[in-house]
């Protein structure tokens, strides 16, 4: 069923599915990318074939990008997240420093089944990349605020490298 636009302004739908506009989908409407819209992302760009596997993906970047950030900010990117993955994000990020390349390894490890660093690299490139063209106007940009320059390549926006 086609919405007529946002639910709070009108503004005409991106996409069929969409209830609410980027700009009030932090005030407490509809995530602005449904569920499996943002699983299906993920799995095109990290070419995962497997729908399972892509969510174990997005479960495990956002767990370790929870404990990564510190205060209200995991709090605010839950509620912009699709509710089957909102609880993956603590109320209050711990802020624990950590290097990438030990993000990378909390993502495999998370992930399981003998997922390499270089995998995990790019399963948590392509969230990223889905929660940036997902989320709302600024979320993206606090969320990156956080993270040091070296997670760079975390945030990086050119196609993700398959090896």
């Amino acid at each position: 069923m086609a919405t007529q636009g946002c639910v709070a302004c009108h503004t005409p739908p991106r996409r069929s599915s969409v209830l609410v506009c980027v700009w009030h989908a932090h005030d407490g409407y509809p995530f602005a990318m449904q569920e499996h819209e943002f699983v299906s992302a993920v799995a095109r760009s990290a070419e995962i074939g497997d729908q399972e596997l892509a969510e174990r993906a997005i479960r495990a970047t956002l767990s370790a990008l929870g404990r990564r950030l510190s205060g209200g900010q995991t709090a605010n990117l839950a509620s912009q997240l699709p509710a089957a993955f909102a609880d993956t994000m603590p109320a209050q990020g711990p802020g624990e420093r950590f290097n990438l390349d030990e993000f990378y390894r909390r993502v495999a490890e998370a992930e399981g089944d003998g997922c390499t660093a270089q995998q995990a690299r790019q399963h948590a490139r392509a969230v990223l990349a889905a929660l940036k063209v997902a989320l709302t106007g600024h979320q993206f940009d606090h969320l990156a605020s956080q993270l040091p320059g070296e997670y760079a390549d975390l945030l990086g926006t050119e196609p993700v490298q398959h090896h």
